[in-house]
């Protein structure tokens, strides 16, 4: 029988009297996380030391907070408004960031929230490197004795769907089961600002031991901010959406290189005539590039793609939206090698018309539009996205992996990483010293499907270079000493110089192809150590075209489209206003001026040259409009700077990342 609780404290202690000895908790990732409940766990933790409890969880979301800096001053009253001034921020992770968990408490993450946890000690020890379908496996093996979750509730409160999560709790459920474990205590927290998703997200009320509905306020679900996308982040999403065949798979991951691609796809499908131009604009030959004419294709989508990631976002609202993301499958291996094989009959299209679906996850997150999006769709659009564990989106060795192969027909695999190496490795979630920036989340599943599945792709994606206090640095490496991907299972990358088709290629050939899309500064380099290490013919020389691998050509080339309105900063929406939307550029541009100390220097002495601008909404909104002692005056410069230059060229930089999440 369900317990009910309308007290947060009340239902923690009854949690740790249900459990004997220590408490082990296991919590989802995101949204799906109940920050209030955990809280209150912590709080009658903190005051109990003589009784451990460890927390089990991934990507503990937390708002970015102000500061008196410049970025400080930017992100402070956005994230108050943006996040709400009532969010409830999880006092566990105020902890980490302070290495002040007491000695009887632990959080122990598989996925952290990017580059949140560098500095932290406590953070990095009990960091576990897991792929996301191995951590069931995990927590069984630890024994996991209590789940929590969020939950949305139908009108009459007799059913309840896990909504944003129902990633790992039916595994871990089962997975404990299968280990001789006992079920855990099973918690749900009712939040009436998660969207409802039926199907098999959805459970009856005995599914849980312990039902909470916290009073009100709600505060709002994290919302992830909408990035500006650059003239990089153009190029590989474009150069990407090439890669896409008619009638296929789609995985997708986050963040600006994952908006660019969704806006390319839906550009090729609703205009294909501007898609071609922005192609013809990056490469005049693309049509022929042989990786293009393999496996992907150039014009719209006639039968549509069906939509299989363990994230939705933002993105596949956009697809699905405009028409893109309309294949439907169905749990019926009969019936999708009918369709495959294009011998369905009357009777099979209405089978597939009424129980198919065309967009599959194991949870989701985006920004608060994303969100209203899932809680107005209409019946047939809800039918049509199924919510499912994450052994059964993440790899094909699940429930049932004959239909999964023919579901998946010519899957793309799309995630992004930080660095890649000439020869091919891939380094995605940590750093060469060993802390870890995110995570391995399931990016090698993805990878490994794009080459156990016969005509599926993996794909990277990055940025060529970044900027660092020396300048601009390549992330095409020579080598580095944290690797996530391993070079034998390399397949395709793409920068925002081009594709590089590398899958099965011997080590000279990966080498030229991976040189061919660094940027022109780096390629000497990769070049040289390449011929000391005896991979590469001695009398290599790099033809002239790969000089033009410079973020000057790129933006010559995508002037004109970001003029017309073709690429524009926001193209899935914005969640700051016009001034903030200025102010973006214009800090943005600031941080590259400002990235090396000759750079910093010249950048202040032009500022101070040119003294504060009339731009009141921007300094106003920046708080320094009426500027006060020298360090005001010197920021108020360099904003009026900033502003000035990138009206000028109309110059898209990278977002100050209010947050980041993947």
């Amino acid at each position: 029988m369900t317990v009910p609780f309308d007290d947060l404290h009340a239902a923690a202690e009854h949690i740790r009297r249900h459990v004997t000895g220590p408490l082990d908790v296991g919590a989802p990732l995101g949204i799906g996380k109940p920050h209030r409940l955990l809280n209150a766990l912590y709080d009658a933790a903190v005051a109990d030391p003589a009784r451990p409890m460890t927390l089990y969880t991934a990507l503990s979301l937390d708002p970015p907070s102000g500061g008196q800096d410049l970025e400080g001053r930017f992100i402070g009253p956005f994230a108050a408004r943006h996040f709400g001034e009532d969010f409830v921020r999880l006092k566990y992770v105020d902890a980490l960031r302070r290495d002040a968990l007491p000695a009887h408490i632990e959080v122990e993450e598989f996925y952290m929230q990017s580059g949140a946890m560098l500095g932290s000690r406590q953070a990095q020890r009990r960091y576990a490197s897991l792929n996301y379908t191995h951590v069931a496996r995990a927590l069984a093996d630890r024994g996991v004795n209590v789940l929590v979750q969020k939950v949305a509730a139908n009108e009459d409160g007799t059913r309840f769907s896990l909504s944003s999560n129902t990633d790992l709790t039916f595994d871990v459920i089962d997975a404990l089961l299968a280990a001789g474990r006992p079920r855990p205590l099973v918690v749900g927290e009712i939040d009436p600002e998660l969207p409802w998703l039926g199907g098999t997200a959805a459970v009856d009320t005995a599914f849980f031991d312990v039902m909470v509905v916290p009073p009100p306020p709600y505060p709002k679900l994290f919302g992830l901010p909408r990035q500006p996308v650059s003239d990089a982040d153009y190029a590989i999403g474009f150069y990407a959406s090439a890669l896409v065949r008619d009638g296929g798979t789609l995985q997708i991951g986050i963040g600006a290189l994952a908006d660019a691609l969704c806006h390319a796809l839906a550009l090729r499908h609703t205009d294909n005539a501007a898609y071609r131009r922005v192609l013809h604009a990056l490469d005049a030959d693309i049509a022929t590039h042989p990786a293009v004419v393999a496996s992907g294709g150039l014009d719209a989508f006639d039968i549509g793609l069906y939509g299989c990631s363990e994230m939705i976002n933002e993105g596949f609202k956009r697809l699905v939206e405009v028409g893109v993301i309309r294949r439907k499958v169905v749990d019926k291996a009969a019936l999708m090698q009918r369709v495959n094989a294009g011998t369905t009959s009357a009777l099979d299209d209405e089978l597939i018309e009424r129980d198919g679906e065309f967009l599959h996850g194991a949870f989701y997150l985006g920004s608060p539009d994303f969100y209203a999006w899932l809680r107005g769709l209409d019946p047939d659009t809800r039918r049509g996205i199924g919510m499912k564990r994450v052994g059964e989106v993440n790899e094909l060795f699940g429930l049932d992996e004959g239909l999964e192969r023919l579901q998946r027909r010519d899957a793309r695999f799309f995630n992004s990483c930080m660095m890649a190496t000439a020869l091919g490795a891939a380094v995605s979630d940590g750093l060469d010293d060993g802390r870890v920036v995110s995570g391995v989340g399931g990016q090698y599943n993805f990878v490994a499907m794009g080459h156990a599945l016969p005509d599926a792709r993996s794909v990277l994606l990055l940025r060529a270079t970044r900027p660092t206090a020396g300048g601009a640095e390549s992330n095409i490496r020579w080598h580095y000493g944290h690797t996530t991907i391993p070079r034998h299972l390399r397949d395709l990358y793409i920068t925002e110089y081009g594709i590089a088709d590398i899958r099965g290629a011997t080590d000279e050939d990966c080498v030229t192809a991976m040189a061919r899309i660094a940027d022109a500064a780096s390629q000497p380099h990769l070049l040289t150590r390449a011929r000391d290490a005896r991979k590469l013919d001695l009398r290599f020389v790099a033809p002239g075209a790969w000089a033009r691998n410079t973020p000057q050509h790129l933006r010559d080339a995508l002037a004109p489209l970001r003029r017309d309105g073709t690429l524009p900063d926001y193209p899935l929406g914005s969640d700051f206003d016009v001034v903030e939307q200025r102010l973006l550029r214009a800090l943005a541009w600031l941080r590259a001026q400002t990235a090396t100390r000759r750079g910093k220097l010249a950048t202040v002495f032009d500022a101070l040259r040119a003294g504060i601008g009339d731009d009141t909404p921007a300094l106003a909104r920046m708080q320094l409009q009426a500027p006060r002692g020298l360090n005001e005056h010197l920021m108020a410069r360099l904003v009026s700077l900033g502003l000035r230059r990138t009206a000028r060229d109309g110059a898209t930089g990278d977002v100050i990342a209010p947050t980041s999440a993947a």
